[in-house]
């Protein structure tokens, strides 16, 4: 399967135009500069699963500071800028109007592990729900998704470890690994690097891959 089918194939499992629920790939977010809509978010989609991963890391969902302006699973728009991200070329334009580039703690946190492990090229990155849970009336906001919404996101998750049988899969947090177990997949776990995590995620990735 070509890398853009997969990705449309992904991204056309998740309902759009929900109150507190945004979807990166189909949604529009007025925070976006024009060229930055959801096809362009589904094309860097698709090249960053452009390879033969031997890890899928999963997070739990989408952050107004990552994904939901990069459509990458941590990933944040500095991080583009900076050209960190493999199988991505480097962006020379602004992909929202903020003044300073959307960064998220944990995308660089992940980013930074990846690379000094040197996994970077062979690592898919992906969330248990793919889609960036809100608060009412605040797009600029993370919450908790809700059991029911992470089981939203089940059907892609399923489709992406089917494609890459070989990957390992690893589960960034207990939501992840919590879906995870109830679909039957076999998964690594690891602590998520948000709230004080870092160091903890950083060992248990460095335990998985060199162990």
């Amino acid at each position: 399967m070509s890398n853009h089918r997969l990705a449309k194939r992904l991204t056309d499992t998740l309902p759009c135009g929900l109150p507190t629920l945004f979807n990166p790939w189909r949604d529009r977010c007025t925070a976006d500069q024009p060229h930055n809509g959801p096809d362009a978010k589904l094309a860097r989609l698709a090249a960053h699963l452009d390879c033969e991963p031997e890890f899928i890391l999963c997070g739990e969902a989408p952050g107004y500071l990552g994904c939901r302006h990069s459509g990458i699973a941590f990933t944040s728009e500095r991080l583009l800028l900076h050209g960190k991200i493999p199988r991505i070329s480097p962006i020379t334009l602004r992909l929202t109007f903020r003044a300073l580039p959307y960064s998220e703690p944990s995308a660089t946190i992940v980013w930074n592990a990846l690379y000094k492990l040197r996994i970077e090229k062979r690592t898919i990155l992906w969330n248990a729900l793919q889609m960036h849970p809100h608060k009412p009336g605040n797009k600029e906001s993370n919450r908790t998704p809700t059991s029911a919404e992470i089981q939203i996101g089940s059907r892609a998750l399923q489709i992406l470890v089917a494609e890459f049988p070989s990957a390992k899969v690893v589960a960034v947090g207990k939501k992840a690994k919590g879906l995870l177990d109830s679909m039957g997949i076999v998964s690594a776990a690891v602590r998520h690097p948000a709230n004080g995590g870092a160091p903890e995620f950083a060992r248990g990735l460095k335990s998985l891959v060199t162990g």
